[in-house]
């Protein structure tokens, strides 16, 4: 056989665009570009994590709630208190200064600036790797493979139990990484979106059927369902059909979907199992979550339930959350997410072992639970003559969530709440005073003034937590601590109901958080701060001393943690922002942490 030599080689640019070959390329190299992402994120909140393991707070409660079998009690070892080392040094307030141009954020919008920078990056690569070098006109199989992409990306920051919130550090639950799910959710979307359209029109433009074959119809029922996850997530959707929500989109939808791509596709498979992976995980770390345990419901008034979870010592941290899920009339399948008002018993102002939880009634579920524990407290009167807490079984799932940020590690910190949300604050109140206080600094807390703010409409609100904060405020006494309690109130009505918090301040009008931000570091008309003169401190190093432990923000950094509706976290954000921006490094830097109230 005689030899032609080679076979002659189709020139690249005459060659037909093979899209099986080339798109698979642009989903890995998609997925590198995240996966780097999000290993800068891991390795910037290294030092977070890292203080975190040393102080205990890391990976707090990733086994549940806790009890004490052995009937231990905790007795803190009271240490001589010292004066603080100034550990934030300049080049720590000049980041923060930096951070803070990020915090800034505008009405109508759920994202701070930082947040746009992010969502702006990962769509503009999902765009990016969708256009570059493909003929979507022709052949808009780019646009569906980078759909798949997006799959894991999606449901890694779905999960309530996430290996990334993990490595992230205390304070980065799934409810701070949900707005890249829903942002990834609206990426794939887009993906999915300009696949089917373009193929939609080849069919109309060449005359060929839309529906009918299997790989046309399992496509328009993929999308189908695709649309449908995207219409209930919506915000209207989820805040007043929460229910029908989560049945459609955590239960029903997914499943539908990966189904119904998989009939679609076979090169899907690939792209459904790290999801059904993150998923699988999720599942098996909530066994590891669930408890449950008696409760006793105390109906405060008709808009406030407390709930105490008794047994419960440790397992959580302050600010943290559960889903709680009470065994009451028809409502046994209804779990909602409630904050942990108490700060565990290790660590707590409050002499208990239990958890306690606050329901205010906003919805049919809350107004439920408190109208049952009503009548149930009266028939419990009758009976025994006597007030009586109505005692019923809980299961809880958690705890999730919790503070980003150590307040011990701040020499001021302003502790700010909205209505309900003060749960949050109060925790993390309860908390950092019985650190600084009855456990004597034992991790070196840095902490000297805080102002807790709290924002509610009608003098009847205090009584929901009074005790609590009169507990809290009586343990502050006799210390180095100074502790201001502010309320606000937006009614006028029944003036006398207000209860004797020590310290407490009670005003008819609505706060500015800058106001509020300006008053904390700002020494008072009779502070003790040093001067030029030579009858001053300065020429005394123990009146120096004893100065600086009675006036903080000399470069100890502040602290913001709010709670609370929208209007009250934007304007946090933003009085954060102005005064890391204009006096960061002064101050040794702003930090700030927000619980938005809302879904």
């Amino acid at each position: 056989m005689s030899d032609f030599g080679t076979p002659p080689e189709i020139p690249s640019d005459l060659q037909q665009y093979n899209s099986y070959v080339e798109d698979p390329k642009w989903q890995r190299k998609f997925s590198a570009v995240w996966a780097v992402a999000v290993g800068i994120a891991i390795l910037a909140s290294l030092p977070h994590l890292v203080r975190a393991i040393r102080r205990g707070r890391a990976f707090t409660g990733f086994f549940g709630v806790s009890e004490d079998h052995s009937g231990k009690k905790y007795v803190p070892i009271r240490v001589e208190e010292k004066l603080p080392a100034q550990r934030m040094k300049r080049v720590a307030g000049v980041l923060y200064t930096l951070v803070s141009f990020l915090r800034w954020t505008i009405p109508g919008v759920e994202l701070n600036f930082g947040q746009m920078i992010l969502v702006a990056g990962y769509l503009a690569t999902v765009i990016i790797c969708i256009v570059m070098n493909s003929q979507l006109i022709n052949n808009p199989n780019r646009a569906g493979f980078l759909a798949l992409a997006q799959l894991p990306v999606v449901f890694l920051f779905a999960t309530k139990n996430s290996i990334l919130s993990l490595l992230l550090g205390p304070g980065h639950g799934y409810e701070k990484l949900n707005y890249i799910h829903r942002w990834s959710g609206r990426g794939l979307f887009i993906g999915a979106t300009v696949h089917g359209a373009l193929w939609i029109r080849n069919h109309l433009q060449y005359g060929l059927p839309i529906l009918g074959q299997q790989k046309e119809t399992s496509g328009v029922a993929a999308f189908g369902i695709l649309c449908i996850l995207v219409l209930t997530s919506l915000r209207p959707v989820r805040r007043f059909f929460y229910q029908g929500f989560w049945i459609v989109h955590s239960v029903l939808g997914y499943v539908s979907f990966f189904v119904t791509i998989c009939y679609h596709t076979i090169y899907a498979s690939p792209w459904i199992f790290p999801p059904l992976a993150f998923y699988g995980l999720d599942i098996l770390l909530r066994l590891f979550r669930y408890r449950i345990k008696d409760a006793s419901l105390v109906p405060i008034d008709q808009n406030m339930t407390l709930i105490h979870i008794h047994d419960c010592d440790s397992g959580w941290q302050a600010g943290q959350h559960v889903r709680l899920r009470v065994f009451f009339s028809n409502r046994v399948f209804e779990s909602h997410p409630l904050t942990i008002i108490n700060a565990p018993s290790s660590s707590s102002c409050l002499n208990t072992r239990t958890m306690t939880l606050a329901a205010r009634v906003r919805g049919d579920w809350t107004r439920a639970l408190n109208k049952y524990a009503q009548a149930e407290q009266d028939r419990l009167q009758d009976e025994k003559l006597d007030k009586a807490n109505v005692p019923v079984h809980v299961m809880i799932d958690g705890p999730y969530g919790g503070c980003s940020i150590d307040l011990g590690d701040y020499e001021s910190v302003l502790l700010i709440a909205g209505g309900s949300g003060a749960t949050f604050t109060i925790g993390l109140l309860d908390d950092i005073v019985a650190r600084c206080g009855k456990l004597g600094r034992r991790h070196g807390e840095r902490t000297r003034r805080i102002e807790f703010a709290w924002c509610i409409r009608s003098f009847g609100c205090i009584n929901w937590f009074a005790p609590m904060l009169m507990e809290i405020a009586n343990t502050v006494a006799g210390t180095s601590l100074d502790l201001h309690i502010s309320i606000f109130l937006t009614c006028i009505c029944n003036p006398f109901a207000i209860p004797p918090i020590p310290n407490s301040d009670v005003t008819i009008y609505r706060p500015s958080v800058s106001t509020l931000l300006k008053q904390l570091i700002t020494p008072p008309p009779s502070s003790n701060t040093p001067s030029a003169t030579s009858d001053d401190p300065e020429d005394d190093p123990e009146k120096r001393a004893k100065s600086k432990l009675q006036w903080v923000g000399l470069g100890g950094g502040v602290a913001v943690c709010a709670s609370g509706p929208e209007t009250l976290i934007r304007e946090s954000q933003n009085a954060a922002a102005k005064l890391g921006v204009m006096r960061g490094v002064e101050l040794g830097g702003v930090a700030l942490h927000t619980e938005l109230f809302a879904l």
